[in-house]
């Protein structure tokens, strides 16, 4: 059986669970049946570099961290 992420659409909680891909579980929050499975991401770990996404490569020295916020 599969672990699924849930929103509850009445508290707003989120959680995963495992059920049968037939199932619908209850919110462990609030106990109501109306929840909606969400698309869940898998994460690797290891050393090997991940792509990078949707962006193109940020050069280093950018953002806070590198001094451009004006903060000195």
């Amino acid at each position: 059986m599969p672990i699924y992420e849930y929103a509850c659409m009445s508290c707003e909680s989120h959680f995963e669970e495992l059920v049968r891909s037939d199932e619908t579980p209850a919110c462990p929050s609030c106990g109501t049946d109306k929840v909606k499975r969400q698309l869940s991401v898998f994460a690797r770990h290891g050393s090997t570099p991940q792509p990078k996404l949707g962006a193109p490569a940020v050069r280093a020295g950018g953002g806070c961290c590198g001094g451009a916020c004006g903060g000195h």
